[in-house]
This record gives structure tokens, C-alpha cells and sequence, in this order.
């Protein structure tokens, strides 16, 4: 078992996250005790930063620049207790086609540390193969692209399958957190690698 105060956790993302799915988390996580760093590719739109993209503005664009702790070569899931993998249209899309990303992803799952991704960050669930016969919920737009990976897709604010949390939108982040903060407490669930 991991308290929250003790627990380090490894965000990852690159240019055009959804805003508010990285900024909620990270301030939550951190109002709790947690560390909390935030990790990217090299090649962002700034040096040291990446760019969200603020769907949820009168007018969505571009929003606010956040300071990456890490480069995504320089982290390993064995410093970390969970990962989590927010979302927007771009910053997955980006992410999947990052073999680094992806393997980190399947890392955190064969050591049995939480893995957390919301809205269209299950894309990278999919990608790394732990879709396949998990249960979860993602945002609406990528239903099929989750059944299509061979999960089962529900619609409900938050989803666990053996340490694998998902949620659909900005709207879910409370619970999102809430149970990424439950899944950490319950310590190490496994080897989750696709079968």
C-alpha cells in the first residue's frame, strides 16, 4: 500500500493536452501530498514547456504553457507509483506514434502500478495493448476505436480494471482523481500486460 503522501506520479503528455485534464489532476494530486512531475517528448512547440489546448474556452485554442519536469527518455516507471495520461484530440494522437511513450505505458502496467487516462488518452491504452479485455470508458468520439482494440466499452464517469483507470471528459475529473488516489492506496496490482 502507497499513502498519497508518499506517492510520486509521472503525467505525461506533449503540446495540445486538453487543458484542464492535466492542470486538475496535477493541482488535486498535489494538494494531497503527492509529488507530481510532468514528463514530455524532446520536440514540443517551446523548449522545457508544452501548450495546451483549452477546449472547454468560449472560443477553444491554444491555452496555457506548462513547464515539463522530465524528457520522456530521461523517466522509468520504477520511480513512479502511477502515470497519468490526460487527454485532448492532439496530445495522444501525438503520443502514440512515440515508441517511448508506449513502451512506458506497458511498463507501468507489467510492474503493476497504476495507469490513468482520460478522454482520448486511451488511445494510447489501445496502442500499447492494454485495451484487449479490459473493461473502460473513454470519451464517446473513440468508442469504437476501444471496442475496435478489444475492450469493452461503458459509459460511466470513471472506470477500474485491475489498476487501469479511465474517464470520459473534463466533467469526470473529481472521480478520475478520486479513484487514481484509491487505486495508488491499494498498492501494486500486478502484471497487467495484454494476454
Amino acid at each position: 500500500m502507497t499513502d498519497i503522501r508518499q506517492a510520486r506520479i509521472l503525467v505525461l503528455a506533449t503540446d495540445g493536452f486538453e487543458q484542464s485534464e492535466l492542470l486538475v489532476p496535477v493541482e488535486q494530486l498535489r494538494a494531497k501530498g503527492a509529488t507530481v512531475e510532468v514528463a514530455a517528448p524532446e520536440k514540443t512547440m517551446e523548449p522545457g514547456q508544452i501548450t495546451a489546448w483549452d477546449g472547454e474556452a468560449a472560443k477553444p485554442g491554444w491555452g496555457q504553457k506548462v513547464k515539463v519536469d522530465r524528457k520522456l527518455a530521461e523517466v522509468s516507471a520504477e520511480n513512479y507509483d502511477a502515470i497519468v495520461l490526460p487527454g485532448g484530440q492532439i496530445n495522444p494522437d501525438k503520443l502514440r506514434t512515440e515508441p517511448q511513450a508506449v513502451q512506458l505505458v506497458q511498463d507501468f502496467a507489467a510492474k503493476g502500478k497504476v495507469v490513468a487516462a482520460i478522454c482520448h488518452g486511451p488511445w494510447l491504452l489501445a496502442e500499447s495493448g492494454l485495451a484487449k479485455g479490459r473493461t473502460l470508458t473513454s470519451f464517446a468520439s473513440i468508442k469504437t476505436d476501444m471496442k475496435n482494440a478489444g475492450a469493452t466499452w461503458v459509459d460511466k464517469e470513471v472506470v477500474t480494471d485491475k489498476g487501469i483507470v479511465t474517464s470520459r471528459s473534463p466533467k469526470d475529473l473529481d472521480a478520475f482523481v478520486a479513484k487514481i488516489v484509491e487505486e495508488v492506496g491499494e498498492g501494486n496490482h500486478g502484471d497487467r500486460r495484454a494476454a
